[in-house]
């Protein structure tokens, strides 16, 4: 089965969906001192990146 280039950026957007959930879960559950805000806003930094693959399907 060939992949085209909306169905790599779909599987992108959903494995950074997964992984910023579980930095954000690090952050907030494992971690509670500095270090959990540091997880926690990478975490929401792959969501961003993620919202662009997400955009950027059908356009490529």
């Amino acid at each position: 089965m060939a992949m085209n280039k909306n169905a790599v950026l779909a599987w992108a957007t959903w494995i950074m969906i997964f992984v910023g959930v579980g930095l954000i879960a690090l952050g907030a559950f494992r971690y509670d001192d500095v270090a959990g805000w540091g997880f926690a806003a990478v975490g929401i930094g792959f969501f961003a990146v993620a919202w662009v693959f997400n955009a950027l399907k059908g356009r490529v």
